[in-house]
């Protein structure tokens, strides 16, 4: 289980747009990683909103925006056109930046059980370690909380 204080993961993967987007492309930058379980839902649709209505308030922190599921890169591609989305969504349909960073969870619905991502963000400084770390996020208020702690980073 990452921590803060630990140095973030490396990522390799597609956006909406196909085009391969690595950790490296951030090196020296501070950047927000956020999971969320699936595109076009009530919660993800809002919580891509908020942060898509922030994101001038990031970029003049020089912080940048990352979203993260297991959607394929066309549903991302839909999505991120449908909302008008300015970063990137990464399909991580293998799994691998999920299991990186332990946002797959066990969950139940209707008494079925299965595995999916828990709603998760992470604040990454421009040395690449985790500074915040939010699990079980709750959307109303979540995005206001992600920038104030960005606010630290700077200065």
């Amino acid at each position: 289980m990452l921590t803060e204080g630990t140095i973030a993961p490396n990522f390799n993967l597609p956006n909406q747009n196909d085009e391969i987007i690595t950790s490296d492309a951030f090196s020296g930058k501070a950047y927000v990683v956020f999971f969320y379980p699936r595109d076009n839902t009530s919660g993800c649709t809002k919580e891509n909103i908020d942060f898509n209505d922030m994101k001038a308030k990031f970029d003049a922190l020089g912080v940048s925006l990352i979203g993260v599921s297991r959607d394929s890169v066309k549903s991302h591609e839909k999505f991120a056109n449908k909302l008008e989305l300015s970063f990137p969504l990464l399909a991580d349909t293998d799994e691998i930046m999920c299991n990186d960073y332990g946002v797959l969870v066990e969950k139940s619905m209707y008494g079925r059980k299965y595995m999916g991502i828990d709603r998760s963000t992470f604040l990454i400084n421009d040395q690449g370690q985790i500074t915040h770390i939010w699990r079980k996020v709750k959307v109303p208020g979540h995005v206001e909380a992600v920038l104030d702690a960005a606010k630290t980073l700077v200065g």
